[in-house]
């Protein structure tokens, strides 16, 4: 792993993809090596990776390939796969993404590369996708608002259980479950609500229910057997003991229907999948929660909303941000953080491109289908379960269910198998009067012409009762009416686009998050149709090609980790934490070690380690940190002695969130272990230890990874991300599905964007992702060493060292000049940069990670930005600039900042807008100036402006 700076080594190593991936060349690594103070790359790991954490024994992984070996050998794989049209419902359906869009959006990496929107001013193009979302999931469920997203169906249905059960006036009892939701829904429900001592009850509301034992109740509407029944008494009768109603439906129904909020509904919850999403053999899809205005800020995960900025535009922000789990910790009601963002973009401009009158005409047309297909069932004796129904057909047929699902799999169609006798078909907007009668003539064996189909005629819907046929209008709101043409919907994603500062444009240097290169080639495979058009619940033997895919990065994994099991269904990096706690709370159990509670966690720690860990039936008992950054080995004793035999584990992120590989970790496992514990070892700092330590051997028993951060899948504006957990050979018996119910709605999670992650181990080979790893170290020892005289950095490994992220100290800009760490973040809008992570794990600091992909031209521009911002920090300090009126105070500068006259301020227009005297030419410009956070907090609006807001 040495280097060289030899020309013709140099060109030559160009050619593999390691050397594509990783951003300095030989001569550059030369450069930085000479700053850091390292003779080699290898020297550098020996002198900041504890040798009792070290491993050189090379990853037991396929040798690096080409990008084309790569793409031939996933292919080859994949051609096994059959994806065959599956009508089984289940809440998936097969959805048409519109070119523009896919092209535009699903494959563009100024939408699949950009990051969380925490920095507003440069996320306005994103932020306006979230919100289009938000006002279509509100307008269409007739809810008050929505969220800007969650993980899957099932998933929102266990965040709306916890939320009526702090909201609800009537909070005994049990949450009392339609045996009409989505079998999957029911079961994550259920994996959700034991540790969390809630009973759950599934049965029949109209007859099993008693609403005073009962604090909440969730309904199906349609139910997952195609049935529509009015929910509206079931709500009444909850409503009248003091609990609440959360109903799970589907977006596509409401545009027929009279949706939820109309009928009561406290909650409203589902998935987005069908707005334009492909299945991806189940994920990842956009779920949404919608509620009342009243419970705003009860309501989990992100929630766009509209404010100001300095210059009194209208301007869009996250919502209430100071209500995310990350702030509250152990007092967090939810532990999400990522979010399906990228799909949320693609469905709410599905909706934006189609209109309300697309949408009623796709409706219409899903229905007159599913009408077609009823009739001819009853036509030929088969006992339909309810004659109203949506787009989902339940049917008792003659000789076994089992017969009928054959039939329908030799004729190319997957139908579900309900239960012995009966089967369901769910019609999509890919269906057509064809696919009805081979449907008909498969089930039924007579022969069915598709000219025998009725023709689609007015459209009425018949087959909903008249007292739920939907009535009210929806998506008013002109952004749903002003792009129709293609080419108007293709500008209006360019405007969108153009507001945004993501990885295509510059380094985001985010520490903890790791925003490094997303490779195309690795982004390709998941739209191929062998990846994107599987069920979820398709026959196993369909998506055998995948399956050997998913076995393959599981055993790749659990190689780079050192554990002895992987499982792949977290869909998040908070969902594998839960399920890495619930795996450690179910092996006590199974031991009889009922009493092991609590869980010890960091001061230092990410906010979802805590609220995890309640969430997994903990309790959480803060352990202190020294100056140093480390865990304090001495409070770690008191706490293990004060807890007893309570101790159940102790989460620790190694390299720690300080930015440090601590030299104390193998003595903590030690102490956990000898007290009878469980080490859990957050694996978001993975990056750092890729090829050089395994936690699985140097004393962790499980450890979520983030192949969103370390295995190159793209953050997508706040998702998707996938978050398997790994194990020790004695905790996996308690992977999901196995000792532990499920914790996503699909069995493999999110398994459509897994082909990118096998794609970059794949190419990688073990000496590239060992090469990674080291470069990554240097990047970020080579920026605090050229911001060290201009900021101090605060926390150093034992040999002054950073790991592959540093924490630099504001504070001090503060206290001399007034300049807060928002101010530098703001500035350094000016100089075309994201900001570094604010204010994390240390108030009034900037922890930056630089990654392997960024190349010493991007690294020194960034350096050069912030050596900048100190001088003028300093000549703040000195008088030079006006302390009440300078540019680091009224970052960011807009162009119609720029333009004002007379000029307002102290300084110059080109020391705003040229903030180190570079060109003007290819810099980023901000849509907005600085937002108003509070006044956004203290008028929440989460929904497009009002029409009148667009007159002129």
């Amino acid at each position: 792993m040495s280097t060289t700076s030899a020309t013709g080594r140099r060109i030559e190593a160009r050619t593999r993809f390691a050397d594509r991936h990783l951003g300095p060349d030989a001569e550059e690594l030369d450069r930085m090596l000479e700053v850091v103070g390292v003779a080699s790359l290898d020297d550098l790991v020996d002198r900041a990776v504890p040798a009792a954490v070290r491993e050189d024994r090379p990853l037991d992984l396929p040798e690096a390939c080409s990008e084309q070996a790569a793409l031939a050998e996933l292919r080859a794989l994949l051609a096994v796969n059959r994806p065959i049209r599956s009508l089984i419902g289940t809440g998936y359906a097969a959805a048409i993404t519109p070119p523009v869009i896919a092209r535009n959006v699903l494959e563009n990496p100024a939408w699949y590369t950009a990051y969380t929107p925490y920095q507003p001013e440069i996320s306005q193009g994103r932020l306006e996708a979230l919100l289009n979302f938000q006002t279509m999931v509100a307008d269409l469920t007739g809810a008050e608002v929505a969220n800007a997203s969650l993980l899957d169906e099932a998933t929102a249905a266990a965040e709306a259980m916890t939320l009526c059960r702090r909201a609800a006036r009537h909070r005994g009892g049990a949450f009392f479950v339609d045996r009409g939701c989505h079998p999957q829904t029911i079961e994550v429900v259920r994996t959700r609500a034991e540790p969390l001592g809630i009973e759950v009850v599934v049965g029949d509301p109209e007859t099993d229910l008693d609403p005073a034992d009962a604090y909440a109740v969730l309904l199906q509407y349609p139910t997952t057997y195609g049935a529509v029944r009015d929910p509206a008494p079931v709500i009444e009768r909850i409503h009248a003991a003091g609990g609440l109603a959360v109903v799970a439906t589907d977006l596509l129904a409401c545009c027929l229907l009279v949706p939820p909020g109309e009928l009561g509904a406290d909650v409203v919850v589902g998935s987005t999948q069908r707005f334009g999403v492909p299945l991806g053999f189940g994920g990842p899809h956009a779920a949404f929660m919608a509620t009342r205005a009243e419970h705003v800020r009860a309501l989990p995960g992100r929630l766009v909303g509209v404010s100001v900025d300095a210059a009194g535009r209208p301007a869009l922000r996250l919502a209430l941000q100071t209500r995310e789990q990350h702030i509250r910790r152990e007092k967090a009601t939810s532990n999400i953080c990522t979010a399906q963002v990228l799909l949320a973009v693609i469905a709410g401009f599905y909706a934006t491109y189609h209109g309300p009158e697309g949408l009623r005409s796709i409706a219409e047309r899903v229905h007159h289908l599913t009408r077609a297909l009823a009739a001819g069932l009853a036509d030929h004796g088969l006992e339909l379960d309810s004659a109203a129904v949506f787009d989902t057909v339940t049917a008792r047929v003659a000789g076994g269910a089992d017969a009928a699902v054959a039939r329908a799999l030799a004729a190319g169609i997957n139908v579900r198998r309900v239960d012995d006798e009966r089967i369901g078909i769910t019609l999509d907007e890919t269906c057509d009067d064809a696919v009805v009668a081979e449907v008909l003539g498969a089930l039924t064996g007579a022969a069915v012409a598709s000219t025998a189909v009725p023709a689609l005629g007015d459209g009425s819907p018949a087959a909903i009762p008249s007292g739920l046929r939907r009535t009210s209008t929806y998506l008013e709101h002109p952004v749903f009416h002003r792009h129709r043409s293609e080419t108007a919907m293709l500008r209006y994603l360019r405007r969108l686009a153009d507001r945004d500062l993501a990885l295509d444009r510059t380094m985001i240097p985010l520490g903890s998050c790791t925003m490094k290169l997303n490779a195309t080639a690795e982004m390709l495979p998941i739209t191929w149709p062998e990846v994107a058009d599987l069920h979820p619940f398709a026959p196993v033997d369909q998506a055998a090609g995948l399956v050997r895919v998913i076995e393959d990065l599981e055993r790749w994994l659990a190689e780079i980790t050192g554990y002895d099991a992987v499982s792949l269904q977290p869909n998040a990096g908070s969902q594998g934490e839960l399920a890495g706690l619930l795996a450690v709370r179910a092996y006590h159990r199974s031991r009889g070690d009922l009493e092991r509670t609590v869980c010890l966690i960091p001061s230092s720690a990410h906010g979802t380690n805590a609220a995890s860990a309640v969430l997994a039936g903990f309790e959480v008992v803060v352990v202190r940190c020294t100056d140093a950054g480390d865990v304090d080995l001495a409070d770690l004793r008191r706490r293990i002695d004060e807890v007893g035999d309570r101790l159940g584990a102790v989460m620790v992120t190694y390299p720690s969130t300080h930015g440090v590989f601590e030299e104390g970790i193998g003595e903590l496992c030690r102490l956990v272990h000898d007290a009878g514990g469980q080490v859990y070892l957050d694996g978001a700092n993975l990056n750092a230890l890729v090829g050089v330590g395994r936690p699985g051997r140097f004393g962790a028993d499980v450890s979520h990874l983030n192949l969103h951060k370390t295995f190159c899948i793209p953050h997508g504006g706040g998702g998707p991300g996938v978050g398997p957990v790994a194990v020790r050979a004695h905790l996996a018996p308690f992977l999901p599905g196995r000792g532990v119910g499920p914790v996503s709605a699909a069995p493999w999670g999110s398994a459509g964007i897994l082909p990118i992650s096998w794609m970059y181990i794949r190419m990688m080979g073990p000496d590239g992702l060992r090469r990674a790893t080291a470069t990554a170290l240097l990047t970020a020892n080579y920026v605090a060493a050229r911001l060290e005289p201009h900021f101090p950095v605060l926390y150093r490994g034992a040999d002054g060292f950073v790991a592959h992220e540093c924490i630099i100290d504001t504070r001090p800009a503060r206290a001399v000049a007034g300049v807060t760490v928002d101010d530098i973040a703001k500035r350094l809008i000016d100089h075309g940069f994201h900001a570094p992570t604010m204010s994390f794990p240390v108030a009034g600091t900037l922890m930056i990670e630089p990654t392997e992909s960024e190349d010493l031209a991007e690294l020194d521009r960034f350096c050069t930005a912030m050596i900048a911002i100190r001088d003028e920090i300093d000549r703040v300090a000195s008088g030079e600039l006006d302390p009440d009126d300078n540019p680091l105070g009224n970052a960011p500068h807009t162009v119609d900042d720029l333009l004002v006259e007379p000029w307002p301020h102290r300084y110059t227009r080109l020391e705003a807008a040229a903030p180190h005297g570079g060109s003007l030419a290819d810099r980023y410009w901000p849509p907005v100036s600085r937002i108003d956070a509070a006044q956004g907090d203290r008028h929440v609006v989460c929904s497009c402006p009002p029409v009148e807001a667009f007159a002129t």
